[in-house]
């Protein structure tokens, strides 16, 4: 399975922040849209990511207060990881849990596509998991009770 196919199952909606949006109007952003990631984008490319963690970073930080925080370039992380809808589900897994990554945007070239999410990889495994199951069952359901004598 490729990332290409997670994508096609998620959907195309992707929100975007620029780097000189204030923090808290970003993490406002996050909450009413209840979702744990926005991509920087300036002038058309992809600068950063701004996640959940770095928000409670800016939290703590602050003393609990987003209000003097400043804008997202200051805490975004200015090199996300990227993978492209070629990179293979396992691949992407293996950077997910080696580098702490939840999101990760997907790249075609300069093209920013989507983002996917530890959640969205979870959820395409487990999905495929359980069709291979049902199949694998099925198999072993309608198998030709002569071969099972001969056996």
């Amino acid at each position: 399975m490729k990332v290409s196919e997670i994508l096609q199952v998620k959907g195309d909606i992707l929100y975007t922040v620029s780097p000189d949006t204030d923090l808290a109007n970003a993490a406002a952003t996050m909450a009413e849209r209840d979702i744990g990631s926005l991509v920087v984008m300036e002038y058309g490319d992809l600068v950063g990511m701004l996640t959940f963690r770095e928000v409670i970073k800016a939290l703590h930080a602050h003393g609990g207060s987003l209000e003097p925080a400043g804008t997202v370039r200051k805490h975004m992380d200015d090199s996300p990881i990227t993978v492209t809808p070629d990179t293979e589900v396992n691949e992407v897994r293996r950077i997910m849990l080696e580098k702490h990554a939840r999101y990760l945007p997907v790249m075609n070239a300069r093209t920013l596509l989507g983002v996917i999410s530890f959640y969205d990889v979870a959820r395409a495994v487990l999905e495929a998991q359980s069709f291979e199951n049902r199949m694998l069952k099925a198999y072993i359901r309608d198998w030709p009770a002569e071969q099972m004598a001969e056996d």
